[in-house]
């Protein structure tokens, strides 16, 4: 009996220990979008479409609306084994034939530019026929990036720059009028949005909000539980409604994100600790030069007038 009191007893210790740890590893309500598994969670099941057309529909306003879509495989390889395999975070198709990639990025990545663009010709360069017969008639292709960083380094120190949606056609660099109407890059920039929850004035920014803020809410603002999408979005979200397979697998990811940015972090306190070091060294060695060219130019100055001393005085003695 004693025996099994123990073993009751360790058993009850060993899950409030799993559920001390569980709290002190998630404490939030909801999962953060900007994870691989809580992005997919949200956009990427079928029974989420509504989601994914609600969010597309605010950003891209195609004219028409998207009506539906289909999910097609993220996965694309290259036409000869040597070409690169590219993979989606999301792709998927219009009943009209549209093209949409959906992309997120949580760190700045040196070419980040050529990736969009590369992504996007990808799913531009798959429509094309064999053939005589087919005529170039390409469907339009919509590549919708989120990044949670500053796109451009020199404006981040700016205050004033609040613009966090860019909208990029192919276009005659005079007059602007678009050249290839087919091709559509929209870029967000997160950190640039700075709007408060009682600011929101439409759905692209009430997207664009969450996707910064979710995790950091407790429950569903007054202000979207009228919206029927933003109330699913919130019950999907609820790291409560997963089953224990979902939750390690969103803790997994989670895991991922915070470790990636400790990295990221880590390396920017290096460059900065770096920078910091060799300005200093420069500014020290700025000094010393300086002290070199000053003690010159006092000798120099001492030596010019010992000269002159010394022409006045063959002067005077009649030897020049």
């Amino acid at each position: 009996m004693d025996k099994k009191l123990n073993l009751m007893a360790k058993a009850k210790k060993s899950e409030t220990a799993q559920t001390k740890e569980t709290i002190v590893e998630n404490p939030e309500v909801y999962i953060n979008p900007l994870t691989d598994f809580g992005f997919k969670r949200i956009f990427g099941e079928e029974a989420n479409k509504d989601l994914l057309i609600d969010f597309l529909n605010a950003v891209l306003k195609v004219k028409g609306g998207i009506k539906d879509l289909q999910y097609t495989n993220t996965e694309r390889k290259g036409r000869i084994k040597t070409d690169k395999t590219t993979v989606f975070d999301l792709h998927c198709t219009t009943g009209k034939g549209e093209r949409i990639i959906v992309e997120v990025q949580n760190h700045a990545h040196k070419n980040i530019r050529e990736r969009v663009v590369y992504y996007a010709s990808r799913s531009i360069q798959e429509q094309g026929k064999g053939g005589n017969k087919w005529k170039y008639n390409l469907c339009p292709v919509y590549s919708v990036n989120i990044g949670n960083f500053y796109l451009d380094k020199t404006d981040k120190k700016d205050p004033t720059s609040t613009k966090y949606m860019t909208y990029v056609k192919l276009a005659d660099i005079e007059t602007h009028r678009v050249f290839y109407d087919k091709l559509t890059i929209v870029y967000i920039e997160l950190p640039r949005f700075k709007k408060e929850l009682e600011e929101l004035q439409d759905n692209v920014e009430r997207w664009v909000y969450l996707f910064r803020h979710l995790p950091q809410l407790d429950n569903v603002p007054k202000t979207l539980r009228r919206n029927k999408v933003f109330q699913k979005l919130f019950e999907q979200a609820k790291i409560a409604n997963m089953t224990p397979e979902e939750y390690n697998e969103y803790n997994q990811s989670l895991k991922n994100y915070r470790q990636m940015n400790i990295v990221v972090d880590e390396y920017k306190e290096t460059i900065a600790a770096k920078n910091k070091t060799i300005s200093a060294m420069r500014k020290k060695h700025v000094q010393t030069i300086a002290v070199h060219i000053n003690t010159i130019a006092a000798k120099d100055d001492a030596l010019q007038k010992a000269l002159a001393r010394i022409a006045e005085l063959e002067r005077k003695a009649g030897l020049s």
